[in-house]
């Protein structure tokens, strides 16, 4: 189901000039609290990071909701988080309220693909292009990756999530570095669903990261140029960390009719569902809703209807 195109009114940082110092000292502080009271938005509407993930139990994973078939359900979801700023700005609250509040979207989702069946979910977390934002919020966001990969480890390991970071990782901190180690050596042997992360992801990248690789082994006579082909392009993206590389259905949140730049290769037969929700509002009814409608289509990968 197609939206309408919503104008962009993401959050986003104004470039200080004088006589905005003031306001920029208000602004660090204000994000200074925080990383130091990531429970105080309690109070402002935005849910507790806190709250324990339900565990799979058996029974509730073939509780599907009514309408939905579990025969014709996507083994792969991918999902473009869009509309955190978007959302606070609306509530009156700060951007990383609304990077908070997806925080608590995503868990939802991560807890409902593990009930109803779908083997992988890839979401977008952080772009390539998003390292021209401010320092401020950068730096932001990936605390608040790096600190929700801590606290919601023992959990997703206990729900037999298996964590994998994809993305170009050379600008990371050392400190997140270290996190996704851990969180995918302790992760790697879960089966019930597989939660793929891009963060410093691009398609671009992905694809020429892919050719470089490709053109090293050529170079070091591993290969003959001949012998490049799909299979072999694939085994070199950064998705082949999974068993099913290319996602079934993709989901983008915020009413933007894109794919910014996501999964460019494995996104060529896709079903794609663009919400009109903001992503901190999507949840499993709009989750439910993308699922019906991707159980609706006809995929011919290129061919005819018999």
């Amino acid at each position: 189901m197609l939206s309408l195109r919503v104008p962009p009114t993401s959050f986003h940082f104004r470039l200080f000039h004088a006589g905005a110092l003031e306001r920029r000292w208000r602004l660090g502080r204000d994000c200074l609290r925080s990383f130091s009271h990531p429970r105080g938005t309690r109070s402002l509407g935005v849910k507790s990071a806190k709250q324990e993930m339900a565990p799979f139990t058996a029974a509730e994973e073939e509780a599907l909701p009514e309408g939905l078939h579990p025969e014709l359900m996507p083994k792969h979801v991918a999902v473009i988080m869009d509309g955190n700023g978007r959302w606070a700005k609306n509530k009156g609250l700060q951007p990383w309220d609304g990077h908070r509040a997806g925080v608590e979207a995503l868990r939802e989702i991560v807890e409902l693909c593990g009930k109803w069946g779908i083997q992988v979910l890839t979401v977008f977390a952080f772009s390539t292009d998003n390292w021209i934002r401010p320092k401020i919020e950068i730096d932001f966001l990936l605390n608040l990756f790096e600190r929700t990969l801590k606290s919601e480890l023992e959990t997703l390991a206990k729900n037999n999530v298996r964590i994998s970071i994809i993305g170009d990782s050379s600008k990371l901190p050392k400190s997140l570095l270290k996190v996704i180690n851990e969180v995918e050596e302790v992760t790697k042997n879960n089966t019930r669903l597989q939660l793929i992360v891009a963060v410093g992801y691009s398609g671009k990248y992905d694809v020429l990261q892919a050719c470089r690789g490709i053109a090293q082994r050529v170079k070091d006579g591993e290969i003959e140029v001949e012998e490049i082909d799909e299979k072999l392009i694939e085994q070199e993206l950064e998705t082949n960390c999974t068993e099913f590389p290319y996602p079934d259905l993709l989901i983008r949140t915020s009413g933007e009719l894109r794919v910014s730049n996501f999964l460019l290769w494995q996104l060529a037969y896709t079903e794609l569902f663009f919400a009109q929700e903001l992503w901190p509002d999507f949840g499993r009814s709009g989750f439910i809703e993308a699922l019906m409608s991707f159980q609706q289509r006809q995929r011919r990968f290129g061919g005819r209807k018999s």
